[in-house]
This record gives structure tokens, sequence and C-alpha cells, in this order.
């Protein structure tokens, strides 16, 4: 029984870390297409959009400063491709690790 609310609670714990890392994936690419245009300044989605992506954006170009290249920042790209190393490691490490403990429980629950 309890390897069976520990596969569910594992589900619950990689589908919610799943659903905010595609979420905020679109977050940092509408951030990239605001960093295009020049848009208000003070309109609530620009202003949220900004507060949420910055400073991890700033983080990224203080480890690695050579991502500023002839005045483009690349910082977007690493977050995008660490969101996809998080996706594919510990989101894929949830669910192998859900579908073990529904294995061993249905073992347990047979023999």
């Amino acid at each position: 029984m309890g390897g069976v609310v520990l596969r569910q609670i594992a589900i619950a714990i990689a589908t919610t870390l799943s659903t905010l890392l595609w979420m905020y994936q679109w977050i940092v690419i509408a951030g990239v297409v605001l960093s295009w245009v020049n848009p208000d300044p003070y309109n609530p989605i620009v202003r949220f959009i900004r507060n949420v992506t910055e400073p991890l954006f700033y983080q990224v170009r203080r480890w690695l400063p050579f991502l500023v290249v002839s005045g483009i920042d690349l910082s977007p790209i690493v977050v995008l491709l660490g969101i996809r190393v998080v996706q594919q490691v510990v989101v894929e490490s949830l669910y192998a690790l859900a579908l073990r403990l529904g294995a061993a429980a249905a073992t347990v629950l047979v023999g």
C-alpha cells in the first residue's frame, strides 16, 4: 500500500515539475521576443516577464560572461538548454522511480 502512495507522490512531483518547466520555457521565449521589440516597460505583463526571467539571465551572464557576443545575449539559450536537461534528467528519473515503485507494489500484492 505504501508503495502505491509513494508512486503517486513521485508522479505528482514529476508532473508538477514538468508543467512548471514547460511554463517557464514559454516565459523565457516571451522574454526573448520582448527583447527584440521595444515594449512599454510599465506594462504589467512585460514587467512580470522581465522580473521572472532577468534574475536567472543575470546569473547565467555572471557565470558565463562570454555569452554576450557582439551585443547579442545568448543567456536565454543556456537557460532553455538547462530546462531541457532538467526535464530529461530529473523529471524522467522521477517517472522511472514511479514506475519501479509501481512494479514493486504489484510484486508485493501478488506475492
